[in-house]
């Protein structure tokens, strides 16, 4: 089966389980969603949720944010793992939205990643899920079922991106993420792949009948 051909059937299952793009970090607004994409480094969804219920309500503006106390920031994320640092860019962060776009969000990639604790892959985020400008966001789950599917060698984030920015058509860059998140958390999960009960597994060169038995 050729590349495109296999690609298809990938995002046709995809389609057909998970259905459309559903941003999984609760937000109101697009500078709620790029806090709460700073906060998910190395952290659930879930627990950025559970933090951000009461955040955005001690904070309810980009103004609260960059006016806020860093050991209390620092305090109010702590569970979310890494939080000196993300207390830190969010602040800054806020401060440069306020300095140079007067509060609200910009859309082009390169003023988001000229921001405090913003790469690539929140940009994209943002871009997607707020903008809807066809973005290929790329974390843990695409990077490594992405591997697994054969459609990128690579390691490298960046390079993924750009590889699928190639391989699928741009009505899909959006939802690819949310889709193989979810297969991700409920199929293809990192330690204990349910590959027999895996859609994909034929389409999967790394299948192995009974690996999960």
């Amino acid at each position: 089966m050729e590349q495109k051909e296999r690609v298809s059937k990938i995002l046709e299952l995809l389609d057909y389980h998970y259905g459309p793009a559903k941003c999984y970090l609760n937000h109101k607004n697009a500078w709620q969603l790029l806090i709460a994409t700073i906060l998910s480094a190395q952290c659930t969804d879930d627990r950025v949720n559970m933090v951000t219920e009461n955040l955005f309500k001690k904070y309810t503006s980009v103004k609260d944010f960059a006016e806020a106390d860093l050991s209390e920031l620092e305090n109010d994320i702590r569970s979310t793992g890494f939080y000196h640092n993300k207390a830190k860019n969010i602040i800054s962060c806020c401060q440069s939205l306020l300095r140079e776009y007067n509060g609200e969000v910009p859309q082009e990639i390169e003023k988001l990643t000229a921001l405090a604790g913003v790469g690539r892959k929140t940009a994209n985020v943002i871009r997607g899920n707020i903008y809807g400008i066809p973005s290929i966001v790329v974390d843990t789950h695409v990077k490594r079922i992405t591997n697994l599917l054969g459609l990128t060698t690579s390691q490298d984030p960046v390079k993924i991106e750009f590889e699928l920015m190639e391989i699928l058509p741009k009505d899909h860059w959006i939802s690819y993420n949310t889709q193989v998140i979810a297969h991700g958390r409920k199929v293809c999960i990192a330690r204990r792949p349910k590959c027999s009960d895996c859609f994909l597994s034929h389409l999967c060169p790394h299948f192995t009948p009974g690996i999960d038995e």
